[in-house]
């Protein structure tokens, strides 16, 4: 049903369809930007009193709906290592969700999914996941036990750096008719134009992200070599900690790569991404261009898999040519 034109329209519904058949959802939710969807899903389904676990590497932005918004609700929220600590002794008769993200933000973490997602389905609590980082391609985590899908399409989905907007994608009608409540009391939307670019996106994804993957495990194996690197973080690589896991869940991988600087401090790390040509300074990963930065300390703290003070840069590696993007790092590295 159309509603003012905020959604219901055939192009809305075109994506939503599209977003379903990806993630082998339910129903999906539109939204105009990934960290709204996220907002979308805590709101829907904690109320006061309640709370949630969630994974540490999440996407930060998400504490800060946890401390600006939630927090004055009465709704805790509990951060929690996968690796570190035992979720089923974690959850409450109060826990309403469990909040995952793999793998996780900055470090790329891969999570055990169905054992976490078995745990959670025992004690009756429901299950969403931060899928941005495949796409929705490379990862279906709802038919790994995860009851919702977040995207922020703003990146891969979409895919040219051209639109704001996130998805929401559930497995149940129950789920879908309380997200449904609150997605229409806020007044959510995207315009018909960003359906339109969206769909436009999904039309190339596999094509953009096999070469994402091509680009960035080229450039991920050169800095495991690279005697200034004292760790590369990429799931694809046979060394990462997480390749078992990612392996037996994944088709691939994207272009996000991390790597810590062996010997150097944060002046340093800000030297490097400054003296890159070719790769931008940028965080709104997912178009065709390849960005730098240099990851915030204080997120990185918050990471009980990795305590290193080594400083850490994240790239996202673009689709130009591989050959010239690694002679950009040489350079930056020499500088």
């Amino acid at each position: 049903m159309a509603t003012y034109g905020r959604h219901g329209l055939d192009t809305h519904t075109a994506l939503e369809d599209a977003l379903c058949t990806l993630e082998g959802g339910r129903r999906a939710f539109l939204t105009p930007s990934g960290l709204s969807a996220i907002a979308l899903v805590l709101l829907s389904l904690l109320g006061p009193g309640d709370h949630a676990l969630v994974s540490d590497s999440v996407y930060a932005p998400l504490r800060r709906v946890d401390l600006d918004l939630l927090r004055r609700l009465d709704i805790q929220l509990e951060y929690f290592s996968p690796a570190h600590d035992d979720l089923a002794a974690l959850i409450r008769p109060q826990t309403k969700l469990v909040y995952l993200e793999s793998p996780g933000s900055l470090l790329f973490d891969v999570l055990d999914l169905p054992a976490l997602t078995a745990i959670a389905r025992a004690r009756g609590v429901p299950v969403a996941i931060d899928n941005t980082w495949s796409g929705g391609w490379f990862l279906q985590p709802l038919k790994l036990g995860a009851n919702i899908s977040v995207q922020a399409s703003t990146k891969y989905i979409a895919g040219h750096s051209d639109v704001m907007q996130g998805a929401v994608i559930v497995d149940s009608d129950d789920l879908a008719r309380r997200i449904s409540i609150t997605h229409e009391a806020l007044g959510l939307t995207i315009g018909a134009d960003d359906a339109y670019l969206a769909l436009r996106g999904l039309r190339t994804l596999p094509v953009r992200l096999a070469q994402h993957q091509t680009n960035a495990t080229a450039v991920a194996q050169w800095l495991q070599r690279h005697p200034q690197v004292v760790r590369t973080f990429y799931p694809a690589l046979p060394e990462d900690p997480g390749h078992a896991l990612w392996q037996r869940d994944f088709s691939g991988a994207s272009g996000l790569v991390s790597f810590a600087l062996r010997d150097a401090d944060a002046a340093a790390a800000g030297r490097f991404v400054n003296a890159l040509q070719l790769f931008s300074i940028g965080a709104s990963w997912g178009g065709y261009e390849s960005l730098a930065l240099v990851a915030p300390p204080e997120r990185l703290r918050a990471y009980r898999s990795w305590q290193n003070p080594a400083p850490v840069i994240r790239l996202h590696v673009g689709l130009e040519d591989v050959q010239d993007l690694i002679g950009d790092l040489a350079r930056a590295f020499a500088a």
